[in-house]
């Protein structure tokens, strides 16, 4: 898919320097379309713009209308704002991402806000038309412009506290009684004539004796012993403003003829 992307100058040297940064930075030469001429006056551009079968203002106005269809807006703004420029340079490029790196390569070197252009443009017809209609009915109006204070608020940082928590480690004794047993075996002569019982133990076996003994057993439980709130407060103050703001004063004196008329003999 083919992207156009149009950079509009105000100087015919910027529109140059624009198409020799952008084969710089690897376009073709013969995707870059560089269109250069006079610059037409305000008086000229009022004209043009009113006038469609002008040679200037109908070859620009058909160039944007080709190039954006219906959008009137468009149209009219790129239309308008290129009457009264020297320069114009049109990038044919077969992706967005060169779109994209054209339009900022014209941005760089010097191509003009269309939309902020254009938006003077129809303030400056506007004052153009009033001023117009005030000499024609034979009077001429003087605006008069006052400046009002707003004073908003916005928030800031201005500080605060940086909270961490962190593991460390301490030694610990515990001191616990262990007990182990432990078997005795203790032989001792004994001479004394056998009984029953005797006869009965008098066979051949064994028998285990075990011994036990106690080991510590270490164990950590968790508790909480304490905790850090971190909160804020808030608290309002006022503060007084201060600065200065314009108005238009008007001043009228009234011209008598007769008197200025009399004085002028008396001084002759």
């Amino acid at each position: 898919m083919t992207h156009t992307v149009i950079g509009i100058f105000d100087s015919k040297e910027e529109a140059r320097n624009a198409m020799n940064a952008l084969v710089q930075n690897g376009f073709i030469q013969e995707d870059i379309d560089v269109s250069t001429r006079k610059k037409v006056s305000e008086t000229d551009a009022g004209t043009a713009a009113t006038d469609s079968s002008s040679g200037v203002g109908d070859s620009i106005s058909n160039f944007f209308n080709n190039l954006f269809g219906d959008d009137d807006y468009m149209n009219q703004n790129y239309s308008n704002v290129a009457r009264e420029t020297e320069g114009i340079v049109a990038v044919q490029t077969d992706s967005r991402d060169k779109a994209s790196k054209a339009a900022e390569i014209l941005d760089n070197n010097g191509a003009i806000d269309v939309d902020e252009r254009a938006a003077q443009y129809q303030k400056n017809t506007a004052q153009s038309s009033a001023a117009t209609q005030n000499r024609a009915g034979g009077e001429m109006a003087i605006p008069v412009i006052e400046e009002n204070l707003n004073v908003g608020k916005r928030a800031v940082e201005s500080g605060g506290v940086r909270v961490k928590s962190r593991i460390v480690e301490k030694p610990v004794e515990e001191t616990v009684r262990l007990r182990q047993e432990h078997v005795v075996v203790d032989r001792r002569p004994v001479d004394r004539a056998a009984t029953a019982t005797d006869f009965n133990n008098f066979k051949e076996g064994d028998f285990e004796i075990t011994e036990r003994a106690e080991k510590a057993v270490v164990g950590k439980e968790a508790r909480v012993v304490g905790e850090v709130a971190v909160g804020k407060t808030v608290e309002e103050r006022e503060k007084t403003i201060s600065d200065t703001v314009k108005r238009t004063e008007v001043d009228v004196d009234e011209i008598n003829s007769d008197i200025d008329a009399r004085r002028a003999t008396d001084k002759t």
